[in-house]
């Protein structure tokens, strides 16, 4: 109903009909609206972190930066067009969205930026790494750029597709760090 008509659409009586029961039953699970939504919001979001997980091993082990990096980008992808409107709510806020879910966006992002910036100390520990990147800028550039992708792929997933992306990436990690094509070539 959300993704339908935004939230000003929803309401208890709204939910009631569409799962056609009574207002009571849903007031016996939930205690208003806001409860409603803030449960809703908690379980898409259980969803995506789950699928966050995935993304960027915490300890990346004897993978090439570029390698992670695509494969990261391929999965966070998958897992976005694998649950859209999941996804829809946290990159496409819609008009009404509640400061609650706002802010519990801007926390996930956060989180992300920091597991991201580990990776990132750990890919410019690695031989190869043009001395002239800046780590910051290069850790909110790869969590960006990833929201950004992610929203193509929910807007026109035809045109954005999780390959589409993969190859770009994979063809951008290749220029910066030309050193592992030769020795993965070799």
């Amino acid at each position: 109903m959300i993704l339908e008509q935004g939230y000003s659409g929803v309401s208890i009586e709204a939910i009631a009909q569409r799962v056609g029961v009574t207002r009571p039953v849903v007031y016996d699970h939930f205690p208003n609206l806001g409860g409603l939504l803030q449960a809703l919001v908690e379980r898409e979001e259980r969803y995506a972190l789950a699928q966050l997980e995935q993304i960027l091993p915490a300890t990346p082990a004897d993978d090439e930066p570029s390698e992670l990096v695509a494969r990261g980008v391929r999965r966070f992808l998958d897992a976005v067009a694998s649950r859209p409107a999941t996804w829809t709510l946290i990159l496409l806020p819609l008009e009404g969205t509640p400061a609650f879910l706002r802010t519990q966006i801007e926390t996930q992002r956060a989180q992300m930026l920091t597991r991201t910036e580990r990776f990132v100390q750990w890919a410019f520990a690695q031989p190869g790494v043009p001395p002239e990147l800046d780590r910051e800028l290069t850790a909110r550039t790869i969590r960006d750029l990833g929201e950004q992708a992610g929203r193509m792929v929910l807007t026109d997933p035809r045109r954005f597709s999780p390959e589409r992306y993969e190859r770009f990436v994979a063809a951008v990690m290749r220029l910066l760090w030309p050193r592992q094509v030769a020795r993965t070539e070799g």
